[in-house]
């Protein structure tokens, strides 16, 4: 049942996102705003089907952690109202959590690079996932059966919010109003696909902003954003595109250095250098703010 509530939001979703994207190429090529190119859209479908195909492997594993796990519950929530609310928040958080550690361990972030790879911002952007991010992100939400939530419900419950997070991808939306309160909008995301020094590791949440402004990461959207990373990637064939940090890393741990800044080049933030050739993103903030 709860497989066919998932296949039904997908179902919802898929005319929706067509006709947005199709609305944004319209506009782009109205006001020759070159919003979407033909290669990059190519890569983000590419790497939006290497993402679903792995997901789809293992989704029968985790769905049992989750069932193991489920058996160990300390809560019941009864209620149906706050049982969805309140399944949908924490889990909104958890992915917060995930989505900073992707940003600030160099490990994960080799997997989530490929998202921010894109020089674009488009809604196929959207689309455009962190390949192996379905290996380990289950781990994030076994908290979850712990305090009563099924496992199917916290998969049906991460693909709506996960549709939500790729209609925010565009440029063609201003701010909304009071929404700018609460959840995160085109707005906020934009700052977050930014390589601009003050909108580094900004705006982590999926659906909910409150997490950004509650922990210390919100960025208003401020300046024109450069999309992409601090350092392009050079090679975009398929295969670099999915590596190339993963090479870098590889680089990094063959210097002739010790086995603590081999693994500071693994587990420290992206950015990080043991001879201080690199910086991190707090460290280009306080480059910037130094020469301002």
């Amino acid at each position: 049942m709860e497989q066919f509530k998932e296949l039904s939001i997908m179902a919802l979703a898929t005319p929706v996102c067509v006709v947005g994207i199709a609305l944004e190429l319209f506009f782009s090529h109205a006001k020759k705003s070159g919003y979407y190119s033909f290669k990059g859209t190519i890569n983000n479908i590419y790497l939006m089907i290497l993402n679903m195909s792995l997901d789809i492997i293992l989704r029968g594993g985790y769905l049992l952690v989750f069932a193991f796990f489920f058996n160990y519950r300390i809560l019941e929530i009864s209620n149906p109202l706050i049982y969805w609310l309140v399944l949908v928040v924490a889990q909104d958080l958890l992915y917060y959590l995930l989505h900073c550690v992707d940003h600030h361990c160099r490990l994960f972030w080799a997997v989530h690079v490929t998202h921010h790879s894109s020089e674009e911002f488009n809604f196929t952007v959207g689309f455009r996932s962190s390949v192996f991010q379905p290996v380990y992100r289950f781990i994030y939400f076994i908290p979850l059966t712990l305090i009563g939530f099924n496992g199917m419900d916290i998969m049906l419950v991460y693909s709506a919010t996960q549709i939500y997070g790729i209609l925010v991808h565009t440029q063609t939306a201003g701010k909304l109003g009071f929404l700018e309160y609460i959840l995160v909008t085109p707005s906020h995301h934009r700052v977050h696909h930014g390589s601009n020094p003050e909108y580094l590791d900004r705006n982590m949440g999926m659906l909910l902003i409150i997490w950004d402004k509650l922990f210390g990461t919100f960025q208003e959207e401020d300046a024109p954003v450069n999309y992409g990373l601090t350092c392009s990637v050079k090679k975009k064939d398929p295969l670099n595109i999915v590596f190339h940090e993963w090479k870098s890393i590889a680089e990094d741990v063959r210097k002739p250095i010790t086995l603590s800044e081999k693994l500071k080049y693994v587990f420290n933030r992206p950015g990080w250098s043991h001879d201080g050739s690199r910086f991190t993103s707090s460290q280009l903030r306080q480059k910037r703010n130094w020469k301002g």
